[in-house]
């Protein structure tokens, strides 16, 4: 070590603060990490730098400027390394640091200091292997600049990751629990179907009976006014009492309501029957549209604020597969497009007072179509809202990904259905979306022809 006394050198060694008090997140950059202030003239001799390192034991290299403009650095290393070698000392020590610099000048690692820590730790280790333990230079403002030592840098990397394996943790037990909540609803909401549907069944099937024992009735009815056509006073008292005209009239049609009510709430519970079914073991002969049906059925109370479902059904073959799963994949797709409507309708009616000419809009369309792949069962499900970002768009289906509030979306839902129609069905899922126009989804579901 070096014996320096009484230099004047306009030094300014920040206060860094211990590592276990550093305050890091997944979105920390570099302005969240202690960074080094210690700036030395050209004309000053090296020797002052000798001083700043015997200063500030953590000092990992030293700010170059020419009449307090930067330009460069000498890292701790490099000093050392130069002064310490044969005649390094008589070469380099009392002579201005510019000499050691123009010796020793290396390529610089200059980042600005918004950049993301896990961002700034890769382009670190990309550095060719001489460079890779050379301080950082951060650009906290314009033309100023502070120095990161690398180590610092790993170490806060390393704590990143931590943090990172701990969410995926936390979010992964989060998942397995809420799909063992969402399979012990699937076999609850199985039996409650089954409970429901027994009694529904017969309702059903005698509404059809009570119907044809009334027109029975009425035709008996008639028979007696015309046998004995003398009036009777008791029996005309009683009619009007009744009301008997209106009720001959209106009985008919509250008992056809009845069926189509009857009938709306057998679909229904169908449809949760269908829904429930998600573990079936093997593929069946799936109809494509009654499995969109059923979807639109289940979320009929969700199409509120004038949002209009347009169906251009093809004729579309049977198509071998799970359709529980097919439908939970529809049913994400058209939930994403609701929400995405009910939000722009509430921003519109917040900017505008009203909805101007545009009509909230999901289009659902099915045909076949046929690629050099073969032929697929294609089903595009687009809607005319907000559109999706670019830079969201190539990581849409990924697992965990979302750009809903916290609470309101998991980022399980597109990742599930990229799943169940890739890897299930042997399908292809794909996005299209125009930011601020619309959002499509295409499924391909292969269709495998009889031999």
């Amino acid at each position: 070590m070096f014996a320096v006394h009484d230099i004047s050198s306009e030094l300014s060694v920040l206060h860094i603060p211990e590592i276990c008090s550093w305050n890091i997140s997944l979105e920390s950059t570099l302005l969240d990490l202690p960074l080094y202030n210690c700036q030395i003239e050209l004309t000053q001799q090296a020797k002052e730098v000798a001083q700043a390192f015997e200063g500030n034991s953590m000092l990992p290299g030293v700010i170059l400027t020419d009449r307090g403009n930067f330009v460069g650095i000498i890292s701790r290393r490099v000093f050392f390394e130069r002064v310490n070698r044969r005649y390094g000392l008589e070469m380099f020590f009392k002579r201005p640091i510019e000499v050691l610099y123009r010796f020793s000048k290396q390529e610089l690692l200059l980042l600005p200091g918004s950049k993301l820590i896990v961002e700034a730790a890769q382009e670190s280790l990309y550095r060719s292997a001489e460079l890779v333990y050379e301080p950082v230079v951060v650009e906290i403002a314009p033309q100023t600049y502070r120095l990161l030592d690398v180590h610092q840098l790993m170490v806060a990397q390393s704590r990143i990751h931590q943090l990172t394996n701990k969410l995926l943790k936390k979010q992964t037990q989060s998942k397995l629990i809420q799909t063992e909540k969402m399979a012990s609803l699937g076999r609850i909401v199985a039996g409650v179907a089954h409970e429901i549907r027994n009694p529904l069944n017969c309702i059903w099937g005698n509404l059809t009976f009570l119907l044809s024992y009334f027109e029975n009735l009425l035709q008996l009815m008639s028979a007696y006014q015309e046998e004995y056509s003398e009036p009777c006073p008791r029996i005309d008292a009683i009619k009007e009492e009744i009301e008997f005209d209106f009720l001959k009239e209106d009985l008919p049609v509250t008992l056809e309501g009845m069926k189509l009510g009857a009938l709306q709430l057998l679909k229904i519970v169908n449809g949760l029957h269908h829904f429930s079914h998600m573990d079936e073991r093997k593929p069946v002969q799936t109809d494509i549209h009654e499995c969109v049906d059923i979807t639109l059925l289940i979320l009929k109370n969700r199409f509120k604020n004038g949002i209009e479902v347009v169906k251009n059904y093809g004729e579309l073959p049977l198509v071998k597969g799970y359709s529980g799963q097919l439908s939970q994949v529809f049913l994400n797709l058209l939930v994403n497009a609701l929400d995405a409507l009910t939000e722009q309708v509430a921003d519109r009616e917040i900017e505008t007072q009203c909805l101007d000419e545009w009509l909230p809009q999901i289009e659902i369309t099915t045909k076949v179509i046929e690629t050099e792949d073969g032929k697929w069962a294609a089903i595009w499900i687009c809607d005319n809202g907000p559109g999706i970002p670019l830079e969201n768009q190539e990581h849409i289906f990924d697992t965990f990904f979302t750009t809903k509030p916290v609470g309101k979306g998991s980022g399980m839902g597109l990742a599930i259905c990229d799943q169940i129609v890739t890897e299930k069905h042997g399908g292809k899922l794909k996005l299209r979306s125009q930011p601020g126009q619309k959002t499509e989804f295409e499924i391909l579901l292969p269709i495998v022809c009889k031999t």
